[in-house]
């Protein structure tokens, strides 16, 4: 889905309603489900008598990384990539899994990329700045923020290929109320297009997300992936890394 540009007068119709912000999202934290992820030991592999080296991705990110909605690992993201991927290409994958509740891009730079051990990866799946707009980072914040994660992990795996997944337009989310959901959502796609040129600049891809943010792809928080969203995010994720080793890009 392309996200629809902001204007700068939606810019700063979003800072006039920042009250607006405030009191229903503090409305929002109090009525709202809290989930925890599903513990995991790290790894996840491909199932199968599959031959050959294993392919290693890193999902690294915030509760979408760690999936929070998913009742087991195996339901999240990182559970269900795996096996998809493994049959499309005929061989061993390990996956890790580097997720951190309300992270920022930030604070993957500073607490989570540089203690993760020197593993070699062939991707790294970023999933990260839906915490950024919901915390009303500004765009230039995020852009300092987001690029030098972009470097951090372009330094610590200079052969791995970095894949963005963006930011949901929160105007989406069903957890949210239809104030907030529009202010949020213009935060949000002011994040996903200083993502997008960041990865542009820098290295990264940053494809096009074929999501649906329909009712039955959410959790019961209305706001996290359920196993049925997350089993469309990794089939969209396989489909996009199975094309990129049959094409790898210039």
């Amino acid at each position: 889905m392309q996200p629809r540009p902001v204007s700068r007068l939606e810019a700063l119709v979003s800072w006039l309603a920042f009250p607006a912000y405030v009191w229903q999202g503090l409305g929002v934290r109090r009525r709202s489900t809290r989930l925890a992820p599903p513990t995991h030991n790290g790894w996840l592999e491909s199932r199968g008598a599959y031959k050959g080296e294993a392919l290693k991705v890193l999902i690294v990110g915030d509760s979408s990384a760690a999936g929070v909605g998913a009742l087991t690992i195996g339901e999240s993201l990182g559970g269900q990539l795996p096996d998809l991927l493994a049959e499309k290409l005929d061989r061993p994958v390990s996956v890790r899994i580097a997720g951190n509740n309300s992270a920022t891009a930030g604070q993957i730079r500073d607490y989570v990329v540089p203690h993760l051990a020197d593993e070699a990866y062939d991707y790294i799946c970023l999933n990260i700045g839906t915490n950024d707009a919901k915390n009303f980072h500004t765009g230039r914040r995020f852009c300092r923020e987001f690029g030098t994660l972009l470097y951090a992990l372009k330094s610590k795996w200079p052969t791995a290929t970095i894949i963005w997944a963006g930011v949901l337009d929160m105007a989406h989310v069903p957890a949210l109320p239809t104030l907030l959901g529009k202010i949020l959502g213009i935060r949000s796609r002011i994040i996903d297009r200083n993502g997008k040129i960041l990865c542009r600049e820098r290295g990264a891809l940053a494809p096009l997300s074929e999501w649906r943010p329909v009712a039955e792809n959410f959790a019961v928080d209305g706001f996290h992936a359920s196993a049925k969203g997350y089993r469309e995010w990794a089939e969209g994720l396989a489909d996009y890394i199975t094309a990129l080793e049959k094409d790898p890009p210039v």
